[in-house]
């Protein structure tokens, strides 16, 4: 009989049940096996034909089952497991009964599915959730320290408590016995976590150099390499996204909606689908209460009628969109502060690459206007010339803007601001104090008086 056959698997960490379904709703066979990649792949090579539809629910492990089962079948369908028990939700579950509502749903094509990333997109993924991790191990390690110190009354230092001189006023605290045996082995354990978390993020770094698409979301003001690989990671293929609002949601930015009849209430954000995402996109949205640029605008004027985690928020959303309109296009953004981002993609580069790039005069030039005179400056280049030195697609220039965009920027005061960093801007090098060297201002006003 070659009619295609329909399975669906409830798969949990040590278990799977599965039922086998045919086109006309009746139930073939049943079966119980463990969640083992040997017992997988003896399923698959004597129960399953290349016809046959496999279905199962997204978990933590269901991609490596996926690899097993697709050579053995037509196709794999993973499901959204939130969408699934929306449709199917039963006063009475079990494995059994979830195994068969999954294989009936897929035969009458009604199972909500996932987006299956490729490979390059898993092991991204992967490896960021890895950096989490890591993150987190020296953070709580961190907490642990701060707490033996608490619990013996040690008053807290001024500065950072974690940099070489913070350690070694650590080493040198005359704590009790059982205080320091703690502190010591907490000290241990921050530096090998710092230690693999260093090699993990040199790795990341090498392996996103190559990505131009890193490069241009690093320009947003807020997004290091790190954020940017973490939310190239969560999006893998934009263009599965028709536009922005679309990713914005599938990140979970956008306020659920309750409407009946002529109510319609919106309520916090939805906070479905990639959640480390979702959190760096926040944290970097915390920097740009003073940008100078459209993102600052728009974040203080939500914060002045709001507060100032809803304004978060909301320009977390606008950066999910920004990102979109980014990738779609391969532009970089039009509107970052020039120093800053420098300052970014150099250590990008340097940490990828190991390259530096010269300083100062080439040789055979001509001395500053300045030299001699004690007064330091300090030029910041124009944006375009940031981003043609490190390799950056230029960003549409003012005089090209779309009308509307234009007359946005306009009408909250931005205009200024966009015009300014086009060209390079000469600042006033801020000298030590009692460092001997006098501005030519300050000579003058000293030998007039």
């Amino acid at each position: 009989m070659n009619s295609i056959r329909f399975v669906g698997l409830d798969v949990h960490r040590e278990s799977i049940r599965a039922c086998i379904r045919d086109g006309n709703d009746d139930i073939l066979s049943e079966h119980s096996l463990g969640c083992t990649r040997d017992e997988i792949e003896s399923f698959a090579r004597s129960r399953l034909a290349r016809r046959d539809v496999v279905a199962l629910e997204a978990t933590f492990h269901s991609w490596a089952i996926v690899d097993l089962l697709a050579p053995h079948v037509g196709r794999v369908v993973v499901s959204n497991p939130l969408a699934t028990k929306a449709i199917a939700d039963a006063k009475i579950k079990t494995d059994k009964i979830d195994a068969r509502v999954l294989s009936e749903l897929l035969r009458l094509d009604y199972l909500p599915e996932v987006w299956t990333p490729d490979a390059a997109t898993r092991e991204r993924r992967a490896t960021c959730a890895r950096r989490a991790g890591l993150v987190s191990d020296v953070v709580r390690i961190k907490n642990r320290i701060h707490g033996v110190l608490a619990k013996t009354l040690v008053p807290k230092r001024k500065g950072d408590l974690f940099d070489r001189k913070g350690r070694l006023w650590l080493e040198s605290l005359d704590l009790p016995e059982h205080a320091r045996r703690q502190l010591e082995s907490d000290l241990r354990l921050l530096g090998l976590a710092e230690r693999e978390l260093g090699i993990h993020e040199a790795e990341l770094v090498r392996g996103a150099w190559d990505d131009p698409r890193v490069k241009l979301l690093v320009t947003m003001p807020g997004v290091d390499v790190t954020v940017a690989l973490a939310i190239l990671a969560a999006i893998g293929d934009v263009d599965r996204f028709r536009d922005g609002d679309r990713l914005a949601a599938y990140l979970g930015l956008v306020p659920s909606t309750y409407q009946s009849g002529e109510r319609c209430y919106h309520g916090h954000i939805t906070k479905r689908g990639n959640c480390k995402a979702r959190w760096l996109l926040i944290q970097a949205a915390q920097h740009l209460a003073g940008h100078p640029g459209p993102l600052g605008v728009f974040f203080r004027r939500i914060e002045k009628h709001k507060n100032r985690n809803v304004a978060v928020v909301a320009t977390a959303r606008k950066l999910a969109v920004i990102a979109w309109r980014m990738l779609t296009t391969g532009e970089p953004y039009r509107y970052a502060l020039p120093k800053p981002t420098s300052g970014k993609l150099a250590r990008f580069r340097t940490r990828a690459t190991g390259a530096r790039r010269k300083g100062g005069n080439p040789k055979g030039a001509p001395r500053h206007p300045n030299y001699g005179t004690g007064v330091q400056t300090r030029t910041i280049p124009a944006l375009p010339t940031v981003y043609a030195g490190e390799g950056v697609p230029l960003a549409r220039p003012p005089d090209r803007l779309a009308p509307g965009e234009r007359r946005m920027l306009e009408q909250n005061g931005a205009w200024p601001f966009v015009q300014s960093i086009q060209s390079p801007e000469v600042r006033p090098r801020k000298l030590p104090k009692n460092s001997g060297v006098q501005c030519a201002g300050a000579v003058h006003d000293a030998t007039s008086t």
